[in-house]
């Protein structure tokens, strides 16, 4: 697997186009913190967008949104964001989406693997367009 960063500039772009490209894929939520390790925040989300946002009171912040069913809807902000980047298995299809923030955590979309006969029902149609 490969990791790319993507630049500070490209940021608000770069999030649009993800969230086209992803929506309705199935992601689960993992966050990375030095005083309580690796752990699961959610599993198996319907993956809505991602969005970079900027307020004058809080700064930067990266709004995720997951769930398609109001009652399991979940919006995710991560503030005050330092890097991204996306990880792509060796086929080139996106895997993971990693996002850092300025207090040292650190944030992750995992993908799950998307084969059109696993996930036959989930989501009408894949297409990869490559970043």
């Amino acid at each position: 697997m490969k990791t790319k960063e993507i630049p500070k500039e490209d940021w608000k772009w770069f999030l649009d186009m993800f969230s086209r490209q992803h929506e309705g894929w199935l992601i689960t939520m993992e966050i990375f913190r030095n005083d309580i390790g690796d752990q699961v925040q959610e599993s198996e989300l319907k993956f809505e967008g991602i969005t970079d946002e900027w307020d004058e009171v809080s700064g930067n912040s990266i709004v995720i949104m997951t769930g398609d069913d109001p009652d399991a809807h979940i919006t995710h902000r991560i503030n005050l964001p330092t890097h991204i980047s996306l990880q792509e298995t060796d086929d080139a299809m996106d895997a993971a989406l990693f996002i850092k923030s300025a207090d040292g955590t650190t944030e992750c979309l995992r993908f799950r693997s998307l084969i059109p006969e696993w996930i036959e029902g989930v989501v009408p149609s894949v297409t990869h367009v490559r970043l």
